[in-house]
């Protein structure tokens, strides 16, 4: 009889943590299509501001970053098929990492998200 508990709290506790590997990869790839769709909107042109573009490109790179990482943690270690599904730029993809400063304003979807959480 304890041995099922047993088994029946691990079968659980594995669900959930597939539940939220799964929240957190969608999460993050929809933070990397916004980022890439930020970019795309600033195209690199004589009149573009150079210093936007430049900020817009290391945002992008970091969530490519934390998406391949989640990626990389859900057992998927392909980074050439995330960069055909999402068309990644060369541009973002050498950027790709941690950011140099982090910022302390929170992203567009975090304040969407932070908006809709219930306050307790």
């Amino acid at each position: 009889m304890t041995l099922d508990l047993l088994r029946s709290a691990h079968a659980t506790l594995d669900y959930e943590i597939a539940q939220e590997r799964a929240s957190a990869f969608g999460r993050l790839g929809r933070r990397l299509e916004a980022a890439l769709a930020a970019l795309a909107e600033c195209p690199r042109t004589e009149n573009s501001d150079r210093k936007i573009r430049d900020a817009l490109v290391e945002q992008a790179g970091y969530a490519l970053w934390l998406f391949v990482v989640q990626r990389e943690a859900c057992g998927l270690n392909k980074i050439s098929q995330v960069l055909r599904d999402y068309g990644v730029p060369n541009e973002v993809y050498v950027r790709m990492g941690p950011l140099a400063t982090p910022s302390i304003q929170p992203t567009k979807t975090m304040e969407v998200k932070a908006a809709s959480a219930p306050m307790f």
